[in-house]
């Protein structure tokens, strides 16, 4: 079999070797792994994959209004996903701005105005969370 698989790429032209050359020995940053991992679990977190597999309706006009948090738990709009995605995101965003103002130690007032506008994002996020949980969802 790897002999097959040599046989194969040694006859592709020049720039297709290098091309596979290329593409087999990319190292991605870590920081980059990181972005990837954390965006797959926002968006599994988030109800991406049931949006996926289920196809509901984006929302729904109920009562001369329109409905984009399904009432109960049991089902979920699009815009349920959506807004979960976002508050997630924004809750993370938060985390790491708490965790670069640490990196301003020689900057007292800027580590401090970083760190307030992470724990803003993050209490924004938890409490938004809760209170469409709470009030919307009858939790």
């Amino acid at each position: 079999m790897a002999n097959k698989a040599k046989k194969t790429v040694s006859s592709m032209s020049y720039s297709m070797r290098r091309l596979q050359r290329r593409i087999s020995t990319i190292k991605p940053s870590n920081f980059v792994l990181a972005g990837i991992a954390i965006a797959f679990a926002v968006f599994l977190f988030g109800g991406g994959l049931y949006s996926i597999i289920v196809k509901p309706y984006p929302a729904v006009y109920y009562g001369g209004r329109f409905l984009f948090v399904y009432p109960q738990l049991i089902e979920q709009f699009i815009s349920d996903s959506l807004i979960a995605m976002i508050l997630y995101t924004m809750g993370i965003v938060g985390l790491a701005t708490m965790y670069q103002s640490t990196k301003y130690a020689y900057k007292p007032r800027q580590a401090y105005l970083m760190f307030l506008v992470g724990v803003a994002l993050l209490i924004i996020a938890y409490v938004s969370v809760e209170a469409i949980m709470h009030y919307w969802k009858g939790i």
